[in-house]
């Protein structure tokens, strides 16, 4: 609406800036970390009976089917980055249930980088972009990763066979932590859901049942880029162990969300828990769209039928002891678990391609990086250390000598 063809847009043309306001805001800020992701929604289905380990509501009885969304991701990268990166791949499930939502979070690789999650804001820094040159960084890269040896383990994975893309398809899945699973007589289990490597012979696994995934999202942004996964939530059956990586995430992935997608985003239609009802105690907000629990008391206690505790739903009793201080795990055992990776599970042929990968990777770090690269593998199995270097070896030589006008001798 303007005052002639070529005149000013008068301000009360609403319907234009109504249109701006909104163009304006249409961005919400994209997820520190699994900013680039894929999603697909369907349903698991109980195959096998682990009643006498668990009450949760999936897995109430054989061929049970509990709908469910599914989230792929790479980690480091920005919403608009490679699907082809050299990076873990994000694998996080959100199961309905008729006891609310089950958020279980993990990646394609059955180990983490670290053990103390007050290094993953640093470790996260060390995988995007330096703040000076806003370049991907590989002295930044390595630095962290050769000061902190329990690295090498998730490092090897990376860099193998097992760490280069071939899709969503085709990848494993493994959940980040070990949680407690209760039975409906209130014992209680630690659990994997095939997650961080266990000795299979030591401890087997026990079929669960199967995801079956037949349905692609009807929109990106409502259904992919507002999902939120949270280990924090968890259903009947299904508890929190003192799996410190663990305890670190039960805070941050809700805070993040309420950050990014508001304090209400749990009454976003993906995360709502559509197969429950929701009562508590929690009113009002930014983007508050549901009914408010209308007239429900809002204070407890109450004389006004508001929510009750239920003792069905009680946590499993548990005991501690231990002196309370800040414990530093750089030292425990950083290097057995990935001898054996070395020596058992990868074939002649893979070694080589792992150690080319990385040697391919970190000749672009600092010399005295590349040493430490090549002690900490080292540190795992001597011909490990020792093929990196041979590897760095021909690689700086050919640079040297390219840098010096001559051919190499290689």
């Amino acid at each position: 609406m303007t005052v002639g063809p070529r005149g000013p847009v008068l301000l009360q043309d609403f319907v234009f800036t109504d249109e701006m306001a909104h163009f304006n805001r249409e961005r919400i800020p994209e997820r520190v970390v699994h900013a680039k992701g894929a999603g697909a929604f369907g349903y698991f289905e109980c195959t096998h009976d682990i009643s006498k380990y668990c009450k949760a509501k999936p897995f109430e009885f054989v061929g049970k089917k509990t709908p469910l969304g599914v989230r792929f991701s790479t980690v480091g990268g920005e919403s608009g980055s490679a699907d082809s990166a050299r990076d873990p791949r994000g694998f996080a499930v959100k199961m309905y249930t008729e006891d609310g939502n089950w958020d279980l979070v993990g990646n394609n690789t059955p180990i983490f980088f670290i053990r103390d999650p007050m290094l993953f804001p640093s470790f996260i820094h060390t995988q995007k972009r330096n703040p000076e040159t806003h370049l991907k960084d590989p002295d930044m890269f390595w630095d962290f990763i050769t000061l902190r040896p329990e690295t090498t383990h998730q490092v090897s994975f990376l860099f193998s066979d097992r760490g280069t893309p071939d899709g969503y398809r085709r990848m494993n899945g493994y959940g980040s932590h070990t949680f407690k699973t209760v039975n409906k007589d209130g014992q209680a289990y630690y659990c994997k859901f095939h997650f961080k490597i266990w000795p299979q012979g030591e401890f087997p696994l026990i079929p669960v049942g199967r995801m079956v995934l037949n349905r692609n999202p009807k929109n990106y942004f409502a259904e992919v880029e507002q999902i939120a996964f949270s280990p924090v939530h968890m259903i009947p059956g299904i508890e929190a162990s003192p799996d410190k990586m663990l305890q670190g995430r039960l805070f941050s992935y809700s805070d993040t969300h309420r950050h990014r997608l508001g304090s209400n985003y749990l009454q976003i239609p993906v995360n709502c828990p559509f197969n429950a009802r929701v009562k508590n105690y929690q009113r009002d907000g930014p983007q508050c769209v549901d009914e408010n629990q209308a007239g429900a008391p809002n204070y407890f206690p109450n004389s006004f039928t508001g929510p009750q505790d239920n003792p069905q739903y009680l946590e499993s009793k548990f005991s501690l002891s231990g002196d309370v201080k800040r414990y530093n795990t750089a030292d425990d055992d950083n290097y057995s678990q990935v001898g054996v990776f070395w020596r058992k599970v990868l074939n002649p042929a893979e070694r080589q391609r792992l150690a080319e990968n990385i040697a391919g990777h970190v000749c672009n770090a600092s010399e005295f990086l590349q040493k430490r690269v090549i002690n900490n593998f080292g540190q795992a199995d001597p011909e490990y250390g020792q093929m990196i270097k041979q590897l760095l070896d021909k690689i700086n030589a050919k640079k040297r000598a390219t840098q010096a006008g001559v051919p190499a001798n290689l």
